[in-house]
């Protein structure tokens, strides 16, 4: 099992979400599309050559953004994360992957 954490813009969250529970990723038991989500702000300053979906390259951005928190089996953590990618606006998304210890 799998944590996958990413960090989107409030804007598309829903379909970035919606991309990555497509996958079969946030099951939970009987429970499907379960996520954990903390509203913040992040900040980035796209460097020359860059194609930014917000800013402009050399200048600080700094952007409402939701971090999105869920667990996925291992046979799907790649097919999870092609489709975050896939459906996030960003060039670059920021996300984590890490292996759970399994208790």
């Amino acid at each position: 099992m799998y944590k996958l954490v990413f960090f989107v813009p409030e804007s598309h969250l829903e379909p970035v979400k919606a991309a990555v529970f497509a996958t079969g990723a946030g099951r939970i038991g009987d429970y499907a599309e379960c996520c954990f989500e903390t509203r913040g702000q992040g900040q980035f300053r796209p460097l020359a050559g860059a194609n930014p979906f917000l800013g402009q390259p050399g200048e600080l951005e700094r952007v409402a953004e939701v971090r999105v928190e869920l667990v996925c089996e291992d046979r799907l953590i790649r097919a999870a994360v092609a489709a975050l990618r896939a459906a996030h606006p960003y060039e670059e998304p920021a996300f984590d992957a890490w292996p759970l210890a399994d208790l």
